[in-house]
């Protein structure tokens, strides 16, 4: 079985719904997609030089093998989640603390 994509696609799941559950509307949002890409950019750069020079190494029985470079498509799956849910969380706890001071 592939664990590692499953709990990739899995975690993309719930942050869609996280968003739309929590009507913060991130994925809406022209710079939330420019934020997105200066974070690739980086993950890019970062996690290609950590799989590029295998620093860092996937058990294939765990994933896909589809890669962006060298860069597993799970980490960018895992990425897009991991990034998105602190920007949603941000924002609705920010209109949280906004709607209890008044």
């Amino acid at each position: 079985m592939k664990e590692y994509t499953f709990l990739a696609a899995f975690s993309v799941l719930i942050t869609l719904l996280l968003d739309k559950k929590s009507r913060v509307g991130v994925l809406k949002r022209k710079e939330y997609y420019i934020f997105l890409f200066i974070i690739f950019l980086f993950k890019l750069l970062v996690n290609g030089y950590l799989t590029g020079k295998s620093i860092v190494m996937y058990n294939p029985r765990f994933f896909l093998g589809l890669r962006i470079g060298s860069i597993p498509l799970e980490d960018f799956l895992f990425g897009f989640s991991m990034v998105t849910m602190t920007v949603i969380f941000w924002e609705y706890f920010k209109g949280v603390q906004t709607h209890t001071r008044r």
